[in-house]
């Protein structure tokens, strides 16, 4: 059983139930991964070349629900990991929501995703990355609140937020923490790994993340501050072919 927020209420459902995310073949995997060694999957945004006052090039935002859009935008910062623009942003819904800022043109089977956030003190701030997202209704996302220091992983499908994991977290006293988030896979068990300024905080067994968009998410009534986002492919150990019958 799996539990399920819906509107800031926790529902449990069973597991076999269908998603919005499509479960692949091995034969569609198996392709998926090969793609992966396109070098232009390998990219860094660092943000600091971008005009200020508007949204990162090759980014589009949207929203899981019927509220208005966040406020994604390029700012300084005097504290920025990469001096000195960063990407705000500011959310403010009235109830349950999800408000995404998706790499256009950038699909990934196994991804390796890092970024770097920040929330200043005494607001509220819950983000962090999204992975395998058809769009802002469907996607894997993991988040972290930086004031009540929790992290945890869901995923939206239809606009449905499933709960696949969650977990207290020890934040290290420093202005920016780092997120990252890896899927990976080892012989037919494919998995994602959550860590939070090095540590690694979740663990989480999934078959339905295919291939999809990145990009960042911010949840609720949230403002928050993302620098140095960077995606690589994960090469896994899976097989593409059986192994011989001997």
């Amino acid at each position: 059983m799996l539990g399920l927020v819906v509107a800031g209420a926790v529902l449990l459902m069973d597991s076999s139930l269908s998603y919005g995310v499509q479960r692949e073949t091995q034969e569609e995997k198996a392709a998926n991964l090969k793609q992966q060694a396109r070098g232009g999957l390998f990219q860094q945004w660092l943000f600091d070349q971008e005009p200020l006052g508007g949204l990162p090039h090759g980014f589009a935002q949207a929203v899981s629900s019927e509220e208005p859009l966040a406020e994604w935008v390029v700012q300084q910062h005097p504290t920025a990991p990469s001096p000195s623009h960063v990407v705000a942003a500011a959310s403010n819904c009235r109830q349950r929501c999800y408000q995404v800022l998706l790499a256009e043109g950038m699909q990934y089977e196994y991804p390796d995703l890092s970024v770097r956030l920040h929330a200043a003190p005494g607001i509220g701030g819950a983000g962090g990355v999204v992975v395998g997202a058809r769009d802002a209704k469907n996607f894997y996302g993991a988040i972290v609140d930086l004031g009540k220091q929790q992290v945890h992983f869901i995923r939206l499908s239809s606009g449905v937020a499933t709960i696949l994991g969650q977990a207290a977290i020890n934040l290290k006293s420093v202005d920016w923490h780092t997120l990252r988030v890896q899927r990976n896979t080892i012989i037919s068990k494919d998995f994602i790994e959550v860590f939070v300024d090095g540590t690694l905080v979740l663990s989480i067994e999934d078959q339905t993340l295919g291939l999809g968009q990145v990009g960042f998410v911010v949840s609720d009534q949230s403002t928050m501050l993302f620098d140095s986002f960077h995606a690589v492919p994960l090469f896994s150990h899976r097989p593409l072919s059986p192994p011989p019958a001997y």
